[in-house]
């Protein structure tokens, strides 16, 4: 049985969640509060976090730093915010999907499995991953370069993340934005080119000519050992 954060300062709705999550096999666990949670999530060990982001005392977005300094469980916001800065913001900071409200909760129930699924399937055999001159650990997602650490934000740590569990195999354009961005950034091919150029900026010996981090044009992308 997953067991499943739920972050919500609403009553109403935080106990509509639960009732329909553990109808469907969830064990779950509610917080109303940003500081709550974080104690929530540090002593209960979720398999995913649902979180709201219009928190009493902190800010959802803050709540997802303070989860990403020394967690990677799966976070779906769960948010009447529908601009898209804040999404980006959420989704740059390490969400890994975002969910506007209103929603429909069979499709909520699907994404939490899938987030679940891909985190338990990312779980790597070899948590250490070498490509030339970079020392990539997944476990501690650090990225080292001729032996000097390499300072990388969460997005492109996630960009990183996913070539090096796929080493040497395409993945798709439409794969990265899904997982690096979420499910409505399937088709946003600028994030691919900006984030990508970056990294070979910061991990290439020749970013123009890179030998590591490969483009296959109107495809992906390709980690080459």
């Amino acid at each position: 049985m997953s067991k499943v954060l739920v972050v919500d300062d609403e009553p109403a709705l935080a106990r509509a969640l639960a009732i329909n999550l553990r109808a469907h096999g969830w064990e779950v666990v509610t917080a109303a509060d940003g500081r709550s949670a974080l104690e929530a999530a540090a002593t209960e060990h979720p398999d995913v976090v649902v979180l709201d982001l219009g928190l009493p005392d902190l800010d959802g977005t803050e709540v997802i730093t303070g989860l990403r300094g020394w967690t990677s469980v799966p976070i779906v916001v769960l948010s009447a915010r529908q601009h898209g800065e804040d999404k980006v913001e959420a989704l740059d900071l390490g969400a890994d999907d975002y969910v506007t409200k209103p929603f429909a909760m069979n499709e909520l129930m699907a994404r939490l499995r899938a987030a679940v699924r891909r985190n338990q399937d990312a779980a790597p055999e070899q948590s250490v991953v070498e490509v030339g001159p970079l020392v990539i650990d997944l476990a501690r997602k650090r990225v080292a370069r001729d032996g000097v650490d390499v300072r990388l934000t969460p997005t492109e740590w996630s960009f990183l993340e996913l070539l090096a569990r796929n080493v040497g195999r395409l993945v798709t354009r439409e794969q990265v934005l899904r997982e690096v961005w979420g499910p409505a950034y399937e088709h946003e091919s600028h994030y691919l080119r900006v984030y990508a150029a970056q990294l070979r900026r910061k991990l290439e010996d020749d970013p123009a000519h890179p030998r590591h981090l490969i483009t296959s044009a109107g495809l992906g992308y390709t980690l080459e050992p």
